[in-house]
């Protein structure tokens, strides 16, 4: 049945680069789309926090295994997307940490897979751990190896960004005052 499913939605072009959104280089609002708990959640929010506290993250809760996790995560995709605008929102994080081939089935979903093409916000997926590729993977805008690096691939470092900045305004600075001394 999952190859099947991934032969039908490559056919379809579900997997087809020339249809997957851009990453924003700075990203305002984040939504992360994953359990409230469990070390996933805090791996991605502790590492978004260090690497960009200027931005900010929403954090729509969900069961990631189960009967009941395809429709709480397609819930989930659609509510962001109708709301991106009114909310800010400039990407998404779809996360769950590692877990057997059951545990993480909810991503193997039809219904999963077509929310994530469907979306108008790029979406990283981050789920499991290096060896797991799921079907929301493939259709994913990025996949992330982890949810921690679902996180890194999401954000920039603010300190570089600023060290950046700082020397190419000491630069400038040294490039105006030679040209007034010269000038004089």
């Amino acid at each position: 049945a999952f190859r099947q499913l991934l032969e039908k939605l490559e056919k379809e072009g579900l997997f087809n680069p020339a249809h997957k959104k851009s990453i924003p280089t700075f990203p305002f609002t984040i939504a992360l789309v994953t359990s409230p708990t469990g070390a996933a959640v805090r791996d991605i929010l502790r590492t978004l926090e260090l690497r960009w506290p200027v931005g900010r993250v929403l954090l729509y809760p969900v069961i990631v295994q189960g009967d009941q996790a395809a429709p709480q995560i397609v819930r989930a995709l659609r509510d962001l997307n109708e709301n991106s605008d009114h909310l800010n929102i400039d990407l998404i994080i779809l996360g769950r940490g590692g877990g057997s081939l059951e545990d993480l089935w909810a991503f193997n979903e039809e219904i999963v897979a077509r929310a994530i093409h469907a979306s108008k916000l790029p979406i990283i997926s981050g789920i499991g751990h290096e060896i797991d590729i799921t079907i929301a993977d493939l259709v994913a805008d990025l996949r992330a190896a982890t949810p921690t690096a679902a996180a890194q691939h999401a954000t920039p470092v603010l300190r570089e960004i600023l060290d950046t900045l700082s020397w190419h305004y000491s630069r400038l600075h040294q490039l105006v005052r030679r040209t007034l001394t010269v000038e004089k």
